[in-house]
């Protein structure tokens, strides 16, 4: 995986940094009463849902994606053969990284789990879990991008060409640590096969926020994401053809670095046993090189998710 190496010397550092502000966002008393056993029931369904979020590219953090499936195995360690979600999801976020302009899409929202092994989902595309247990989950998959096109705003990017669709592999990793204080460590590791091409990584911590209960459960936390100088320059660059075609000043990124920095924020709603409204808000800011490109309009990024969901559980075979 070309880039891939160089990315995980800044692992280090950037987890450093997301663990002293994710520390920040709760107490270990506070989070010790907030999973008192009656919320149990609530964490566990909620990491049937963490997986069905909207397509990429978005500023929701990436580990909104994965949401709390983790803690399900640690709080419920007999977990059902088959969890899904199905239902209907819509977003506003800009219509690419950098844009003043807003969008809003929407589309079917699917997960499917098969215990803690491997699972199916409109957010993290195809994954199995290679290495797991109470506190921790390591894992490969593939999913996908959306890639960039001219059209999205031809005022600003007229010249730049398109940025196709394409798979992108991905190794990730998440770690509890602890039932008292259950804050979740979480790193990946995504390689572009086509497309914006190069690899990009993101550290992030979160938690279960105070004030959920069994009905409705909340998360939070900060990331980082880092990347190789080839999607940079892909994604914020611009080469000496683009600018000719486009009238932006010529902009080369050749070093690997910081992308962006954000924090995201998830909550669910349970309606009855099998119905849920799951939101979704982040806001991330585009730092260093990337901040700097002639193509950025807007270097903060938001964006909201909705989706109303039906879930439900396949016990194991006695």
């Amino acid at each position: 995986m070309p880039g891939v190496p160089a990315l995980l010397s800044y692992f280090i550092g950037a987890c450093a940094i997301v663990l002293r502000k994710g520390v920040r966002l709760s107490t270990a008393r506070r989070v010790t009463t907030l999973l008192q056993r009656p919320l149990l029931l609530g964490m566990v369904l909620l990491a049937c849902v963490g997986g069905a979020r909207a397509q990429t590219p978005s500023p929701l953090q990436e580990w909104q994606y994965s949401g709390g499936v983790i803690l399900a195995r640690l709080f419920e360690p007999n977990l059902p053969q088959w969890r899904s979600v199905l239902g209907v999801a819509s977003e506003v976020q800009p219509a690419y990284d950098g844009s003043r302009a807003y969008r809003v899409s929407g589309g079917p929202d699917l997960l499917i789990y098969y215990r803690d092994i491997a699972f199916i989902s409109t957010g993290e595309g195809v994954g199995y879990n290679f290495l797991r247990g109470d506190h921790y989950q390591f894992g490969v998959g593939v999913t996908y991008d959306l890639g960039r096109k001219e059209k999205d705003d031809l005022t600003n990017l007229h010249g730049m060409g398109d940025i196709p669709a394409a798979p992108v592999g991905k190794m990730y990793g998440s770690v509890v640590l602890s039932k008292k204080f259950p804050l979740i460590l979480r790193v990946d590791v995504r390689q572009f096969m086509g497309g914006a091409e190069g690899a990009v990584g993101d550290a992030a911590v979160y938690t279960p926020l105070p004030g959920s209960s069994k009905r409705f459960v909340m998360f939070a936390g900060p990331s980082i994401t880092l990347a190789d100088h080839h999607y940079l320059q892909s994604l914020y660059g611009v080469s000496e053809q683009q600018s000719l075609a486009s009238g932006h000043r010529e902009y080369l990124i050749t070093h690997n670095g910081t992308a962006s920095a954000g924090v995201g924020f998830s909550a669910t709603k349970f309606i009855g046993k099998h119905w849920l409204i799951n939101f979704d808000a982040a806001i991330s800011q585009l730092r260093g090189d990337p901040a700097y490109s002639p193509i950025i309009e807007r270097r903060t990024q938001r964006v909201i998710a909705l989706s109303f969901d039906y879930h439900h559980e396949t016990l194991n075979p006695e």
